[in-house]
C-alpha cells in the first residue's frame, strides 16, 4: 500500500513539474527605409523594462529578423509564450505604460502589410507551415 502511495505521488510530483509546449507566433511587417536605422538603434539598446514585461509575460525566444526584398524592407518577428492565456497577457502587455512609450518610439518606423492596416494593427499574422522538433 505504501509503495502504490509513494508511487501515484511521484507520478502527481513529476506531471506538476513538466513544461509546457511553447505556442509559436510569427508576424510580418515593412520597415521604412529611412527609419530603419533609428529601428536598429532601439533593438540594439532595449529598454529593460520592456524586456521584463515580455519575460513576464511568458514570452521567451524573441527574435525580430530583418530582410530587403525587391528594395523594400521588411521585419518577420518570432516568439515563444509559454503562459496560459495568450490574449490575457498581450493585454496585460499593451496596458504597460513603459510598453506603450515603446510602442510610440518603434510604430512609426513600421510600414504595416495592407491586412495588418486594414486592421488596425502593425503586424500581419503568419501561418506556421513547417516545424522541426
Amino acid at each position: 500500500m505504501m509503495k502504490a502511495l509513494l508511487t501515484l505521488l511521484c507520478a502527481v510530483a513529476l506531471t506538476g513539474c513538466a513544461t509546457r509546449q511553447p505556442q509559436r507566433y510569427a508576424w510580418v511587417t515593412g520597415l521604412k527605409p529611412e527609419k530603419a536605422a533609428r529601428y536598429e538603434q532601439l533593438h540594439a539598446n532595449p529598454w529593460p523594462t520592456v524586456n521584463r514585461m515580455l519575460k513576464q509575460c511568458h514570452i521567451r525566444n524573441f527574435s525580430i529578423h530583418e530582410r530587403e526584398i525587391d528594395g523594400k524592407l521588411y521585419l518577420f518577428a518570432y516568439l515563444e509564450y509559454t503562459g496560459r492565456d495568450f490574449d490575457a497577457d498581450m493585454a496585460r502587455m499593451a496596458a504597460d505604460p513603459e510598453t506603450q512609450r515603446w510602442w510610440e518610439e518603434t510604430d512609426p518606423c513600421q510600414s504595416p502589410l495592407p491586412d495588418a492596416a486594414a486592421a488596425g494593427k502593425i503586424w500581419s499574422d503568419t501561418k506556421e507551415v513547417y516545424f522541426l522538433k
